[in-house]
C-alpha cells in the first residue's frame, strides 16, 4: 500500500525537490542560480533579488557572505523568515504573532 503524505510533507518536499533542481543537483547554489530560483518560485521575494542591493539584503538575512554559495539550511532560513512575515500580515487574529526562530 503506498503511503499518503499530507499537504504540508508534500509542500516540504516541493521546496527541498525544487532547490535541488535549481542548484543542478549539487548541495549548493551559486547567487546567479539563487536569484533565478527564487524570481521563478518566489516572486514576491524575487522583486527584491532583481537588483544588487536586494540581493544582498537577502543573502544578508540568510548569512551568506560575499561570494559564498547557499546552502538548502540557508535557504530553509529564508524560508523561516518568510512564512512569519506572510503569516503576521495574514492571519485574521492581528493579536497573534509567529515568533518562530530557527536555532
Amino acid at each position: 500500500m503506498a503511503i499518503k503524505y499530507s499537504d504540508l510533507e508534500l509542500a516540504i518536499n516541493t521546496l527541498v525537490t525544487e532547490f535541488h533542481k535549481a542548484a543542478d543537483d549539487a548541495p549548493t547554489m551559486n547567487t546567479s542560480q539563487f536569484q533565478t530560483f527564487v524570481s521563478k518560485q518566489m516572486p514576491l521575494i524575487g522583486k527584491t533579488v532583481e537588483s544588487e542591493e536586494g540581493l544582498g539584503q537577502v543573502l544578508q538575512q540568510m548569512g551568506i557572505e560575499s561570494g559564498q554559495n547557499i546552502s538548502f539550511q540557508d535557504f530553509w532560513t529564508l524560508i523561516n523568515t518568510q512564512a512569519v512575515q506572510v503569516f503576521n500580515n495574514t492571519h485574521k487574529e492581528k493579536d497573534i504573532k509567529c515568533n518562530c526562530l530557527l536555532q
